[in-house]
């Protein structure tokens, strides 16, 4: 035991002493955080700030309303011909040609944009639901409803969603919330997994090629050689892991108080709304009209933070510790780390598999029975059980997710350990999956 603890200081001590680990340490938070940051901050400029001037060619005598300049578009009715438009789109103020052709207003069919470049989906989105707009709004006339009466039939609806807990009580969910936080903490598992395993294989390959690993079998045990470095490198991605939560939080927290808060603070102060005898009436603090972020606080609030990074923290081990196994018998295996494609697509599949129906089947129905054996299977359970988690797992479900994923990684250090024990010692020679099979059946 003491020899697997002096392996676990040196594998642990010899990284984190590295310049290239506290530099990563310090910039990731910021990284991300400026990542995010630039994506969301142009995606809203980009819808804010894109307008688009169409030029509407109506050959539709049966469409009598018109289109409504909108914020992101500008309509305007010409009185020119589709061709002698297209001729001069060049030379005019207009970016697109929107044509609408004679057709039955109860099914539409032949509406063309036309520009000299290729509309975006967006753009294309808007005008489709302007024109479906246009098109419901003249049927309700013409049915009898004034403008009047179609303005009151607008209503905006907000959802509180609820679930009832195990205790028979009413509680607070987010699916918005359970969603973005789910799918973040699929993302960060796989990274994890995948980065730090990788770095086993890595640590063992070199150690392999430089023979330093004969002398250190020479006072250990191979499977007392992989166990120290696995678990050294593990201590290595959760110390790593705590600092990033610790200064992401940090970050986001003075992020948010320092520009969010602001706009907030300005926005329940400033805005006012017209009476219609011409006053203004401030909102109350808690009226729609507040920040979002009074929403996300309030959508945050409704999930127990505490428990879901408590069990990423162990399903982060227990994976970690599953797949690292498996590296770790890949690289004492092969002599260079061009010879571990072969061998490491079988092991990265499932985790691919995991993380891909995590994303899209389990956040859709993360109670359904794809969503619960994934989070059962020890190669899927690291990913699928913290997505799941954030939309309320039962306790027993997470219990037994958690002694299979122990049980599987016992069984997997047993089966690695046996590769591993020959591996480490195997030079010059390309190792075929036959080969490994039989390394099985020797004896100590």
């Amino acid at each position: 035991m003491n020899k697997i603890l002096l392996i676990i200081q040196r594998e642990y001590l010899s990284r984190v002493k590295k310049k290239s680990f506290i530099i990563m340490t310090l910039l990731t938070p910021l990284i991300v955080a400026g990542f995010y940051g630039l994506i969301i901050y142009f995606s809203i400029q980009g819808v804010k700030g894109t307008f688009n001037k169409v030029a509407v060619v109506n050959n539709n005598k049966s469409l009598t309303e018109k289109l409504q300049p909108t914020k992101n578009i500008g309509y305007a009715y010409v009185n020119q011909s589709l061709e002698a438009m297209k001729s001069s789109l060049k030379t005019t103020e207009y970016d697109y040609i929107l044509y609408l052709p004679e057709f039955d207003i109860s099914s539409p069919k032949g509406i063309q944009l036309i520009g000299t470049k290729q509309a975006g989906l967006s753009l294309s989105n808007r005008v489709s639901g302007d024109i479906e707009e246009l098109i419901r709004t003249q049927k309700l006339k013409a049915s009898g409803i004034s403008q009047t009466d179609l303005d009151g039939l607008k209503t905006d609806v907000n959802i509180d969603t609820k679930k009832i807990g195990e205790a028979g009580k009413e509680e607070d969910s987010s699916a918005g919330a359970s969603t973005i936080i789910g799918t973040a903490a699929g993302i960060f598992m796989f990274m994890f997994i995948l980065l730090y395993g990788i770095q086993v294989m890595r640590g063992v390959i070199e150690e392999k090629t430089s023979r330093i690993i004969e002398i250190m079998i020479s006072s250990v045990k191979p499977f007392q050689l992989m166990m120290g470095k696995i678990i050294g490198i593990a201590l290595v991605g959760l110390t790593q892991f705590v600092l990033w939560i610790v200064l992401t939080a940090s970050i986001s927290t003075l992020a948010v108080s320092a520009f969010v808060g602001k706009d907030a603070i300005a926005q329940n102060t400033s805005v006012a709304i017209k009476a219609k005898d011409g006053t203004s009436i401030s909102p109350a603090v808690n009226s729609p009209v507040d920040s979002p972020v009074l929403a996300m606080q309030k959508s945050l609030a409704s999930l127990d933070l505490t428990k879901i990074i408590l069990v990423f923290i162990f399903f982060f081990i227990g994976g970690y510790l599953f797949y690292s196994a498996l590296y770790a018998a890949i690289g004492s295996a092969v002599d260079s780390e061009t010879e571990t494609q072969q061998f490491m697509m079988p092991v990265m599949m499932p985790l691919l598999v995991g993380y891909a129906l995590s994303l899209s089947v389990v956040t859709n129905d993360p109670y359904g029975p794809i969503a619960f054996w994934l989070s059962m299977i020890p190669f899927t359970s690291p990913i699928a059980m913290v997505v799941r988690l954030p939309y309320g797992v039962p306790d027993w479900q997470l219990a037994l997710s958690m002694l299979i994923l122990v049980v599987g990684f016992i069984g997997t250090v047993w089966l690695a350990s046996r590769i591993y024990r020959v591996g480490i010692l195997m030079y010059g020679k390309k190792t075929s999956l036959k080969e490994m099979i039989k390394w099985f059946t020797y004896k100590n």
